[in-house]
């Protein structure tokens, strides 16, 4: 039985209280963008019904590995704009992606 939105909004709640989001001053409440994106991602496995498990498995993965990778450029690009620094991890993880061109190729 698929989840349903509902159930997805309540579910990113909970991963929130461990990693919470900074919705800053955006002009839109919290729980609307939130349901906004639990009904988004209900319709997109939805549209997956005829996939394999694995396809379905291996679409959700790429679609979260781009998520959490814009999530990272738009975080460095926004510590950058604000002149703060972007922390040990980020900054190791771009060192080497600088000294090591080829790190990327597969």
């Amino acid at each position: 039985m698929p989840i349903r939105p509902a159930q997805l909004a309540a579910l990113m709640r909970e991963v929130e209280q461990e990693d919470p989001i900074d919705f800053a001053d955006l002009p839109f409440p919290e729980d609307e963008l939130r349901d906004l994106v639990a009904n988004h991602l209900c319709e997109m496995a939805a549209a997956m019904d005829n996939f394999s498990h694995e396809d379905r498995l291996t679409t959700l993965l790429a679609v979260s590995a781009k998520l959490v990778l814009e999530n990272l450029v738009l975080h460095v690009q926004l510590l950058r704009r604000h002149g703060l620094p972007v922390g040990e991890h980020v900054d190791a993880l771009l060192q080497r992606l600088r000294s090591d061109p080829g790190s990327n190729s597969g």
